[in-house]
């Protein structure tokens, strides 16, 4: 029997503390930093996913550096017309233009499908899930690449070659790359929540198509095109076009794809931050 005379030591105080927000956000650097880590499984998923589109075809992804050919052509000699401007200074911006948007808006709207199109996996692996968020941008980077060598072909056969600025493309690529990642992450989350944000998104890219100058030069707007940097499309697309065929990007335009580029990066990472460990039930 214990002797009811010794002296009994005092329970520890509790200490109540809120530990929910440190810990989901400890969890959703270590989700992202692991995903980064193993970059080269999300490179395979995304070889995996173009083979897998294109299997039985002839000419693969060069389908779409064909179509993308078709346009170049046909645009570059019905704009140059319309715009008063001469093909061999046209068809190199109408190039990289085209190729360029078509990488931005092709990745905006497979962003809106990265976190449901991996369902399964999600489901039954236990994976980071921005690597799902890397697969989109590796995906649709491998794709976009295809269409790179008509880019030098319209080059050579306009005798247009860029200056020694274009060593700018390098940082250029890489504020489109990630920003490319952080709208996979941000859109997949928000398009797995809420499912009518998909078309909503396709509609926004058919609008600022044209409300961005893709087809047309940004010197046609005259005075207003000092309001260009407004629009995060053309910033973005500046900072690769203009290394390319416009001699150089503006200090504005660069700073304006900073900016949007921590905007963007900010709020995937706070949603990414509060919502990660809801994304395998929005699934």
């Amino acid at each position: 029997m214990l002797d009811a005379t010794l002296p009994r030591k005092a329970s520890p105080p509790v200490q109540l503390r809120d530990a929910a927000r440190p810990r989901r956000r400890a969890v959703a650097m270590e989700d992202l930093a692991t995903g980064l880590r193993r970059w080269r499984l999300p490179a395979a998923l995304a070889r995996l996913d173009i083979r897998n589109r294109y299997r039985g075809s002839v000419l693969g992804p060069f389908w779409l550096t064909l179509s993308t050919a078709v346009m170049v052509v046909g645009l570059g000699f019905l704009y140059s017309s319309l715009f008063k401007l001469t093909l061999a200074d046209y068809l190199p911006f109408i190039a990289v233009s085209l190729i360029v948007w078509t990488l931005i808006s092709q990745t905006v709207t497979d962003a809106c499908t990265s976190l449901t199109s991996a369902e399964g996996i999600i489901r039954q692996l236990p994976l980071p899930f921005t690597v799902h968020a890397l697969r989109c941008v590796f995906r649709n980077a491998l794709i976009t690449a295809h269409s790179l060598p008509l880019v030098f072909l319209v080059f050579l056969a306009t005798g247009t070659l860029p200056g020694p600025e274009v060593v700018l493309l390098i940082p250029g690529l890489a504020l489109i790359a990630v920003n490319a990642f952080f709208v996979a992450l941000f859109l997949g989350m928000l398009c797995a929540r809420f499912r009518d944000i998909a078309p909503i998104v396709s509609s926004v890219m058919q609008l600022a198509f044209f409300m961005s100058p893709v087809i047309w030069k940004p010197e046609l707007l005259g005075e207003r095109a000092v309001w260009l940097p407004l629009n995060p499309f053309y910033a973005l697309m500046e900072t690769v076009r203009g290394p390319l065929v416009e001699g150089g990007v503006p200090g504005i335009v660069w700073l304006a794809a900073v900016l949007y580029t921590l905007l963007i990066g900010t709020a995937a990472l706070a949603f990414f931050v509060r919502f990660r460990g809801r994304i395998a039930f929005w699934v």
